[in-house]
């Protein structure tokens, strides 16, 4: 098993999804890999009041930074890759945005025409404390994990997508867990990044506590899965998830996967594994913010005797 490091810097960041982009590293199944990131829009300088407007890596950014692609010798579609995250590290501050853009949210809750309000955090790597003095514990994240469509051309960072990834923004995905992807690529061709030091289910506001991040993941490939589609295995409990731009479909996708999975586990009938589900499994919002609704199903560690 062999150990490599990834720095975010120009050459290996990105801010488009393209099968295309050349890997800044090629690894084996099974090696580690040490994964820098910078916040989602890539400041280069911490910000020193909330809001200001310091450098960033790309001068017009086109979606969030992300480091990579990685490359998986040996990945293709049929595959699964299971991205093991073993540890997380935020930076030492981040940022929260909220209002100053017109869409069918920010006009609901009546914040569409304000001014772009920040919140500033210190994180210690423990807590996070912003400049009203609201003090968080840190549960830090990547919201976005993926690799890139089959389809040639360049393809936006932000919404997720149902087999490859991306902009998942799911908060149950800390130190510990493992994330399966079904390969979309050769190679699979993996972006990381979009760091959350914290984060809660839907992101409503449009972002999360924004950070640079140090991660380690291990990555490895499978091809016998239990549920079709993108599942995880996390401290809290297994995770299946939808995504689509109708709510209710995307909540049938996560749900219906995970019928699949108690049907397996527990050696059920559908409608046994249904009804187990009902007695069992939350369904949470993972992400409004992102053009396509995210929802997960949970089944919670130790719930079932």
């Amino acid at each position: 098993m062999g150990s490599f490091e990834v720095r975010a810097e120009a050459g290996s960041v990105v801010d488009v999804f393209s099968r295309d982009t050349a890997p800044v590293l090629t690894v084996e199944a099974g090696d580690v890999v040490t994964v820098e990131s910078l916040d989602s829009s890539g400041f280069l300088r911490r910000q020193e009041v909330p809001g200001e407007q310091q450098p960033t890596l790309f001068a017009e950014r086109r979606g969030h930074c992300l480091t990579g692609p990685i490359a998986v010798r040996g990945a293709k579609p049929g595959m699964v890759l299971a991205v093991h995250f073993e540890e997380l590290t935020p930076a030492g501050w981040g940022w929260t945005a909220t209002a100053g853009k017109d869409d069918w949210l920010m006009r609901r809750l009546r914040v569409d025409d304000a001014e772009r309000t920040w919140l500033l955090w210190e994180l210690d790597g423990e807590t996070g404390t912003d400049q009203h003095g609201h003090t968080v514990r840190l549960a830090p994240f990547l919201g976005v994990v993926g690799m890139p469509p089959e389809e040639p051309g360049e393809h936006s960072t932000i919404p997720p997508r149902p087999e490859g990834g991306g902009n998942i923004d799911c908060r149950e995905l800390v130190a510990g867990s493992t994330l399966y992807l079904p390969v979309t690529v050769p190679d699979a061709m993996l972006l990381l990044g979009d760091g959350h030091a914290r984060q809660g289910d839907g992101e409503v506001g449009g972002t999360a506590i924004e950070c640079g991040m140090t991660t380690r993941v291990r990555l490895d490939l499978v091809v016998d899965r239990p549920v079709p589609g993108i599942h995880a295995e996390t401290p809290s409990g297994l995770v299946t998830f939808g995504f689509d731009t109708d709510l209710n479909e995307a909540t049938a996708t996560a749900l219906s996967a995970m019928v699949d999975w108690l049907q397996i586990e527990q050696a059920l009938d559908r409608g046994a594994a249904l009804a187990l589900a009902s007695a069992t499994v939350d369904l949470r919002i993972t992400q409004i913010a992102n053009q396509t609704w995210g929802v997960h199903a949970v089944l919670p560690t130790g719930v079932l005797g």
